[in-house]
């Protein structure tokens, strides 16, 4: 007797542990998960998600990114300008500011993305940006295995190459000095490694970035 519930057991230990392992580490399971992400997250973007865009002279003055980049987009015909008047707090201090004022025209409007928030139970609603390449998967590379913290779900980080598929503009050599770590991603395809961090789930793999979704 003791023999048989003894074997139940141990039968029991077995296949509670098959379903709480963490999905299978492998090059196939990690093309997946990484092709999953990049369909979702793929988009390469300038970190330029409120419009229009103000450049004050002191920006001008100071060589600042925006006084910078956006001339550049305006002379591709992605952006018009205007000059605009606007109220700024100058310590409790209210004074009138002529600025240049920069919108997107019809072209740039279509690089535009607009993506859901990462988690479908945050209020925050999705957030738009405008982009300049997409990226997707060339090949796994390599990944680590490990966890965030003891006890944790198992982590993978992985290394991974990528192909681009870059809007035309972005061969502009302007484009290229005035937004480098763009020029560098599109010129890294096929050969240069990013990487990822997943965590293992009920559902597989997913990408960190992705959980909650």
């Amino acid at each position: 007797m003791k023999s048989i519930f003894f074997l139940a057991l141990v039968a029991a230990l077995a296949a509670l542990s098959a379903c709480t392992a963490p999905p299978e580490a492998s090059r196939e399971t990690f093309t997946k998960a990484m092709q999953t992400y990049l369909a979702q997250r793929g988009d390469l973007c300038l970190a330029k998600n409120r419009w229009p865009i103000d450049v004050t002279q002191h920006e001008v003055d100071m060589g600042a990114r925006n006084a910078l980049q956006m001339p550049v987009l305006e002379r591709l015909g992605l952006v018009s300008s205007s000059v605009a008047t606007i109220d700024i707090d100058d310590g409790g201090i209210r004074h009138r500011m002529d600025v240049r004022r920069y919108a997107l025209t019809d072209a740039g409007r279509r690089h535009v993305v607009t993506r859901g928030p990462a988690n479908a139970a945050s209020a925050q609603a999705g957030q738009s940006d405008f982009c300049a390449a997409r990226l997707s998967l060339d090949k796994v590379v390599d990944w680590k295995l490990g966890r965030q913290a003891e006890g944790a779900a198992p982590v993978a980080t992985v290394m991974y190459t990528y192909r681009v598929e870059a809007a035309s503009w972005t061969s502009d050599p302007d484009i290229q000095k005035v937004f480098p770590v763009v020029a560098g991603v599109i010129r890294g395809a096929g050969s240069a490694q990013l990487q990822e961090t997943f965590v293992s789930t009920d559902k597989g793999w997913i990408a960190i970035d992705l959980r909650g979704r």
